[in-house]
């Protein structure tokens, strides 16, 4: 039988446009271009990524399909993988002609004819812009977490924060002293008690309050209760909703916390009718009419010293 070569080669494997049709799939840059800096190849992730058509940058040197920033980069380093033939990969930043920089990893390798010439360079360019923009996102993170782990370790106040696991990010000294000393001595051992089953180590009603608060998101819980012989003050609060809450633990016996709650509360009374006054009045135990002068009295002062500041 009498084959007709040239439709026998149309969508076989060593048919040109069959090469330009793998290529162009692949979804990273891929180019190749002459010991002269001529593009000689393309794909279609190539022309997207330098915003050029094939019809702009083949058959066209280095300098007058990129800037000459970008140019002068390229030459240089085909320059010295010509002298030194062998896989070259570099990361490197790039400016496209419309401005925008890009932050980019080149593979790049020598292509040789039948007798052993170089004859041009083919690579691939990976865009690592949204990697390099990731990186600098989670390093700011890392060092606010950072500052903010420092800050709690400062705080007076008992801290800890809790997962959806209920296992602890972080926590701070106090928190494990205010807990016991069997909480102190874990703290020793696990610094910030990283790690550790929070159920294991707050009483039972502040575990439901972490539990309510991370199921249900809400922006925040709080309750006064008696633990280890001392009235603490508890609120539960949405850090990440339904991921991580901050539970902050306030020793009411401390006369200057007694004192900032006070006025905070206080703050809250002044908008509530006579019958809430009279209930904040049984429970210190004072007479309705002296508890809501002495409330009023605070506020007064309270607004005073922010009108000082402003």
């Amino acid at each position: 039988m009498i084959y007709d070569k040239e439709s026998f080669l149309t969508g076989n494997i060593e048919d040109p446009a069959i090469h330009q049709k793998i290529i162009d799939a692949l979804p990273i840059p891929i180019f190749y271009r002459n010991t002269e800096g001529i593009y000689l190849m393309c794909n279609a992730a190539h022309e997207k990524f330098t915003g050029k058509t094939k019809e702009q940058i083949l058959g066209k040197p280095l300098h007058e399909v990129h800037v000459k920033e970008t140019a002068d980069k390229y030459w240089a380093q085909d320059r010295i993988l010509i002298a030194n033939p062998d896989v070259q990969v570099y990361n490197t930043q790039v400016r496209h002609g419309d401005g925008t920089s890009h932050h980019v990893i080149l593979n790049k390798a020598v292509i040789r004819d039948n007798e052993n010439k170089i004859v041009g360079i083919v690579g691939s360019i990976n865009d690592i812009t949204e990697l390099k923009k990731t990186e600098k996102r989670l390093e700011k993170a890392q060092e606010t977490m950072q500052v903010s782990s420092q800050m709690i370790h400062k705080i007076s106040s008992g801290i800890v924060m809790v997962d959806s696991n209920f296992k602890i990010v972080d926590s701070n000294e106090y928190f494990a002293k205010l807990m016991g000393e069997d909480t102190e001595d874990l703290y020793e051992t696990i610094p910030g008690l990283t790690g550790a089953d929070v159920k294991g180590l707050v009483p039972d009603v502040i575990y439901k309050m972490i539990s309510s608060v991370l199921t249900s998101g809400d922006e925040v819980a709080e309750r006064d209760l008696k633990f280890n012989n001392k009235l603490m003050h508890v609120s539960v609060r949405t850090l990440y909703k339904n991921k991580v809450v901050g539970v902050v633990f306030r020793d009411m016996s401390a006369p200057m916390l007694v004192q900032d709650e006070i006025i905070n509360r206080a703050r809250k009374i002044n908008k509530q009718n006579i019958e809430t006054v009279q209930k904040i009045a049984f429970l210190l135990g004072e007479n309705a009419a002296e508890t809501e002068e002495l409330l009023n009295s605070i506020i007064e002062t309270y607004r005073y010293g922010d009108d000082d500041k402003s």
